[in-house]
């Protein structure tokens, strides 16, 4: 399964519910795109190390930028962005969990619904 961001700071909130979701799920991963924000975000160099430390203790995997990948996001920002105002960094979060066959775990259903090919699981905090 691959996680959204917004699943990864729902745990940094202390929400149980995205806690658990993570722990009982088998085949972590993450997007780059994740990850960069996930760095981004953090306050300080101790939050970042936090965070590298969760990813590497939970055993996630980050999926890295392929052609392929950039690509089909660049198609679903074409068709989807204008209509239905789908951003750069969910389309490349998208197209990371399509090329690689995995359901996208979010709390932002809206955010990817446009895209038809994608399999979602909706988390509810």
């Amino acid at each position: 399964m691959l996680f959204d961001t917004d699943i990864l700071n729902w745990i940094q909130r202390g929400n149980e519910h995205a806690a658990d979701l993570v722990e009982s799920t088998a085949g972590r991963a993450i997007s780059i795109q994740s990850y960069m924000e996930l760095l981004q975000c953090a306050q300080n160099r101790k939050q970042q190390k936090d965070t590298r430390e969760f990813l590497r203790d939970f055993n996630f995997l980050i999926l890295p930028l392929t052609e392929k990948i950039g690509h089909r996001a660049s198609i679903y920002v074409e068709e989807y962005s204008l209509g239905h105002g789908l951003r750069a960094g969910d389309a490349l979060i998208a197209a990371m969990a399509t090329e690689n066959n995995l359901t996208l775990a979010t709390s932002n259903a809206k955010h990817f619904k446009p895209v038809q090919d994608l399999t979602v699981k909706i988390f509810k905090p």
